[in-house]
């Protein structure tokens, strides 16, 4: 797989100083795609194991881009300035067993390459 990807985690969502899941369980993910928005559409809509939803804390793992989504309505540059890239996508990690998670994560982050170099 040639996809790069950059990779910011957070673990144990906080929200101000008061822990928002205790004993740090859950994690969120966000990590950049070559291919822009429409590499992060391709990536969400791959996915089969991750729900397509913005809220976070779930048990079930979730997924969004924003670019396409919650911030949709914004233009490029509001987008960009409002921290949200063309293909940044964000993950909500639960509690499925991490061999599915990752086997889902991967079949889409392959389909996800394989759409980038057909198009290039």
């Amino acid at each position: 797989m040639t996809s790069a990807v950059s990779i910011k985690t957070t673990c144990g969502l906080s929200i101000g100083k008061k822990p928002y899941l205790k004993d740090g369980y859950g994690a969120h993910v966000g990590f950049e795609l070559k291919g822009g928005v429409e590499a992060g559409r391709r990536f969400i809509d791959a996915l089969k194991l991750f729900y397509h939803v913005a809220n976070i804390g779930d048990a079930r793992s979730l997924a969004i881009h924003p670019a396409s989504t919650t911030h949709q309505q914004l233009t490029a540059a509001e987008q960009l300035a409002a921290g949200v890239t063309p293909g940044y996508v964000r993950l909500s990690v639960g509690i499925e067993h991490p061999d599915d998670i990752l086997a889902d994560l991967g079949q889409a982050l392959a389909q996800v390459d394989a759409g980038t170099r057909k198009a290039a």
